[in-house]
Order: C-alpha cells, then sequence, then structure tokens
C-alpha cells in the first residue's frame, strides 16, 4: 500500500518504504488498483465527512474516482489497522494547479493533521501544484495553524424548482 510519489508519475516513486511517523503510525498513498482490497475499512471512515457537505458526493462515490485516477486516496494505519482516510483531487484552475482536500474522516484528526500535511505537500509539488485546498468547516481552521480562510462558500438549494 504504501508507495511515495504521484500518481502522475505513472507510479514511479521514490521509496517504497512506508513513512514513519511515531509509533506504529504511518501514512500511505493507496494506488486505485489497491482500492478495492481496503474499501470495507475505508468507507466508513469517509462517510463520517459526507454529512457536512451539500450533497455533492457520498463516501461510496469515491471509490469509482479514486479507480479512474481522478482523485487519490490517502491512509493513515496504526498496526496495521486504518485509522483515518483522506481524499485529495488535482485541481487546474487558468493560472495554477493546486491539491484540494475533499474529504477527511477518521479517529484522532488533530494527531492526524500534523501527520498528513507535510506528506500532502510533497506530493503537490511532485505533481505541479502550487498550493493546497480545502473545503471544510470553520473548526479545522483552528487545527491548521498557517493556513488562511480565503473566501467562504455560500450555497442555495433550489432542487425544488426543478420541476
Amino acid at each position: 500500500m504504501a508507495r511515495n510519489g504521484t500518481q502522475a508519475e505513472e507510479k514511479e516513486s521514490t521509496s517504497t518504504t512506508p513513512l514513519e511517523l511515531g509509533q506504529n503510525c504511518n501514512i500511505h498513498l493507496v494506488y486505485p488498483d489497491e482500492v478495492p482490497h481496503i474499501w470495507d475499512q475505508v468507507e466508513p471512515l469517509l462517510s463520517k465527512a459526507t454529512p457536512y457537505s451539500e450533497g455533492e458526493v457520498e463516501a461510496q462515490d469515491f471509490a469509482y474516482l479514486i479507480i479512474n485516477n481522478e482523485m487519490q486516496l490517502w491512509v493513515s494505519t496504526e498496526d496495521k489497522n486504518i485509522t483515518a482516510a483522506m481524499v485529495t483531487q488535482v485541481v487546474h484552475y487558468p493560472r495554477k494547479k493546486v491539491l484540494r482536500i475533499i474529504a477527511l474522516g477518521g479517529k484522532d484528526l488533530r494527531k492526524m493533521q500534523k501527520k498528513f500535511e507535510p506528506i500532502l505537500e510533497g506530493y503537490a509539488i511532485k505533481a505541479g501544484c502550487s498550493a493546497l485546498e480545502a473545503w471544510t468547516r470553520r473548526g479545522l481552521l483552528r487545527l491548521v495553524k498557517d493556513w488562511k480562510q480565503s473566501y467562504i462558500i455560500i450555497t442555495k438549494d433550489i432542487k425544488e424548482k426543478m420541476h
């Protein structure tokens, strides 16, 4: 499960050793062909994030997107158990490319944030991204000290007008 490098680099990696981040804790980029083997463990973790969305995606939708290289799956493991899962996506804006965090769920997210962030930065740089981005609840801003709130996304549901 642990391979460093970006999927955009056709599975080229700089190391095959998991990144050691404390007692028995590792962060892994999961390759698309590995997703079916761990999905039963990952989906409940990602399901914890979807109630905070506006209905754009459910946890089960991520599997297809990850397997088809449209998004990336990251997991944190301790003693061979998956404790957290995160989905990212490389987003191409007209003038820059960013790595967006789409969903994050699991145990001990405060602890995971400090461990995930440097790895995500390295991945983003290798993928040619100049920034990290997250659409999240305000509470996460307290955990990520060197991030800033750039703007607020507001929504209005109009599905009842679609008939």
